[in-house]
């Protein structure tokens, strides 16, 4: 998870410069790091988090932050404010699939009531 958050102000700071090349960079180690976090994710419950799932999670969330920064830098604040909104919703829903995911995991641990 540092790794990740590194990435993203890593990126961030490259788009802020200008510099292409290092943005492309750091948005494939971004992505890459994203489905690391997914295929470990997937591996401690792969009865509940399918691969597939997790990975098109993630990247949504990724879309979803460049999507929120860039507007950011450019300005847009309105854009940026739609782009924060789809952001929680989605960032909810991720948590209530890995939520469930351990319930389901471990059902002797949750009060169902």
């Amino acid at each position: 998870m540092r790794d990740h958050i590194l990435t993203a102000a890593d990126l961030v700071g490259a788009a802020k410069a200008g510099d292409q090349a290092k943005v492309a960079a750091a948005k494939k180690k971004w992505y890459d790091n994203a489905n690391e976090i997914a295929a470990f994710l997937h591996g401690a419950n792969p009865k509940q988090w399918p691969l597939a799932t997790l990975q098109s999670a993630m990247k949504t969330h990724l879309d979803q932050t460049l999507d929120e920064a860039t507007h950011r830098l450019q300005g847009k604040t309105a854009d940026e404010i739609k782009d924060y909104d789809a952001i929680v919703k989605h960032i909810l829903m991720m948590a209530d699939t890995l939520s469930d995911g351990i319930i389901a995991q471990f059902p002797n641990k949750f009060d169902r009531k």
